[in-house]
């Protein structure tokens, strides 16, 4: 059976498409597999003594937003990191991961016309594909704006044709970006925020890896409105503790944001969503109130950063991330620099293609790699020198 005809141009998942491109060679050395940004350092310790406590809670249906514990802490620690209050019953819904909320989040707010037109989803390009993915779903257009050097790794949605921003129903955001790691400021942000209101479209502002920086926290895009007085309803934030708290099995995420707009989420994830167990709401209840093994994760990241800054320092076009864990590296082709890097020394990434479209007469990660930094340092270390020496030697 076909895909219905709004999937035609659905993109190939990136990790099929590199087990294609890779998997019939054989690798030229010790496998370190530098793809996916699964976090490896360790998980707080005190997952397993909350599990335990609460393990009868497996016999119970979970409440389906979130318990009123887990969502007052979630909302505590909003108002620790990023100065906004808000109402944990009305602004605040627990997630199985942000990818959930990211997807469902637009089928919730998106409209089937926006100005008597088909609405426009704006995405950065290179993106997370469930952007794009869930703007087919919606039947709206996505439109893919270029986020290159040239721009500070971050869209210039500012510069579209004032057609298309009439369109424009929601328009994602990720900072820090991945690929690339760079960090919206606040001027940044409010200038978004106010492009959002002069043409009535919502910002979808995925934060997931907000809490691994290198200087300074990367402002919020709640945070921001709040600054600006803006509409409530202008601003929705998708967080996760995969990254924060190293807990990518946990699949335990938020959407916060205005009242009337969360009210919607949560109407639809009624019929749609699978709420988290309660024995995981607790671990997810205590992780957000704890931020002593954030920072402990955050220092871990730190000394990757330097490994990484002292690896390739001198190679022309290397660029320090400002947050996040990948490296977005410059190449003649990414795909090429793939495979060459794997047939010869054994380490694996991700071309930058894959993670972009051909949009606007270029795809803007053809000549870019990424690199995941969640091995174990060591491991990290020599699969990055690995690097270095096959493709920029």
């Amino acid at each position: 059976m076909d895909l219905p005809e709004r999937f035609s141009d659905l993109p190939e998942y990136a990790f099929p498409r590199l087990r294609g491109l890779l998997d019939h060679h054989p690798a030229g050395g010790e496998v370190i597999s530098m793809t996916i940004g699964e976090p490896q350092h360790a998980p707080p310790g005190f997952v397993a003594e909350v599990l335990a406590a609460h393990v009868a809670g497996f016999g119970k249906y979970p409440p389906n937003d979130g318990t009123p514990d887990l969502l007052a802490n979630i909302a505590a620690w909003l108002n620790r990191r990023y100065g906004v209050a808000l109402d944990p019953a009305r602004q605040v819904m627990a997630l199985n991961g942000t990818r959930e909320g990211l997807f469902n989040a637009l089928i919730a707010l998106c409209p089937e016309r926006k100005n008597g037109a088909r609405p426009v989803v704006l995405t950065p390009n290179p993106f997370y594909q469930v952007y794009a993915v869930a703007a087919m779903t919606v039947g709206a257009e996505p439109v893919y704006v270029p986020a290159t050097a040239a721009t500070g790794f971050l869209p210039d949605y500012a510069r579209l044709p004032k057609d298309v921003l009439d369109r424009v129903a929601v328009a994602y955001l990720c900072s820090p970006s991945n690929p690339q790691g760079a960090v919206a400021s606040r001027e940044y942000l409010a200038e978004l925020i106010r492009l959002a209101e002069a043409h009535d479209f919502v910002i979808f502002a995925d934060e997931c890896y907000s809490e691994i920086w290198r200087d300074v926290p990367p402002p919020g895009a709640l945070q921001v409105a709040a600054e600006l007085g803006a509409d409530p309803e202008r601003v929705f934030v998708f967080h996760s503790l995969s990254k924060r708290s190293n807990l990518p099995g946990l699949r335990s995420g938020f959407v916060a944001g205005g009242p009337r707009g969360m009210a919607a989420i949560k109407q639809l994830r009624n019929y749609a969503g699978a709420p988290l167990p309660l024995p995981l709401q607790k671990v997810a209840e205590r992780a957000w109130a704890d931020e002593a093994h954030v920072e402990a994760n955050r220092a871990l990241y730190h000394e990757k950063f330097r490994i990484a800054d002292e690896v390739f320092r001198g190679v022309q076009g290397y660029q320090a991330p400002q947050g996040g864990f990948f490296l977005w590296l410059p190449v003649e082709d990414g795909e090429a620099a793939a495979l060459r890097l794997w047939r010869e020394t054994g380490v694996r990434v991700l071309p930058g293609a894959y993670l972009s479209r051909e949009a606007m007469g270029d795809n803007p990660g053809k000549g870019y790699i990424r690199v995941a930094m969640v091995a174990p340092k060591d491991d990290m270390q020599r699969g990055l020198i690995r690097l270095r020496d096959c493709l920029y030697r």
